[in-house]
């Protein structure tokens, strides 16, 4: 077989060797891809349930406030206002509240204004814990992708690797037989020659 008949079939061997291995870089890609997508979908798995988990107890939180904490806002309220007003009222709650009355709008008011601080600052909380909860969750996705890429870039390295491997040695293995082929036209002449003298 010529030398170059047997380049080219070693050329033709390398590229299919390569096409293979970027086959197999290709599944490889196809393969994780799914990963990325899972880690997502288990990211906004566990936001939905965290923020089942709190919607109870934000509510209980909620009632617990409106039940304990906004009866004595109330109380304090009217005990301030009977010490701030200047004339006592003649009519009113003046067996609850003392001998001042306190306008129930000044009460209600001052509840609604505690009772919405307290629900913001608990809104803000809840907020303050999911979004470090986010934050979490889409670390791990991006660490997830990071690995995926890596391990990727590894195994198309490693294919490259292969695929140089086995060019040089089909480069190899065409020089020895370049070299066979020269030794075997040198003694084919050489008899030829010596056939030739006699």
């Amino acid at each position: 077989m010529p030398i170059t008949a047997k380049r080219r079939k070693a050329r033709k061997e390398a590229e299919a060797t390569l096409a293979r291995l970027q086959d197999l870089a290709k599944e490889q890609a196809e393969r994780f891809g799914p990963y990325a997508d899972q880690a997502r979908d288990q990211a906004a798995l566990k936001l939905l349930q965290a923020r089942g988990w709190t919607a109870p107890r934000l509510e209980t939180a909620a009632q617990r406030v409106e039940d304990t904490f906004a009866p004595r806002v109330s109380g304090l309220l009217s005990s301030a206002a009977q010490r701030v007003d200047p004339a006592p009222a003649r009519r009113g709650l003046r067996r609850l509240r003392g001998s001042r009355r306190v306008p129930r709008g000044v009460l209600i008011g001052g509840a609604a204004l505690v009772g919405g601080v307290i629900v913001y600052s608990l809104i803000r909380l809840r907020q303050s814990s999911q979004d470090a909860e986010w934050e979490e969750h889409l670390d791990q996705a991006r660490e997830q992708v990071r690995e995926t890429r890596e391990n990727l870039e590894e195994s198309a390295s490693a294919a490259a690797d292969k695929a140089a491997e086995a060019g040089k040695s089909t480069k190899e293995k065409a020089k020895e037989a370049k070299e066979k082929v020269r030794s075997a036209v040198g003694e084919d002449r050489a008899q030829k020659n010596g056939r030739a003298d006699r």
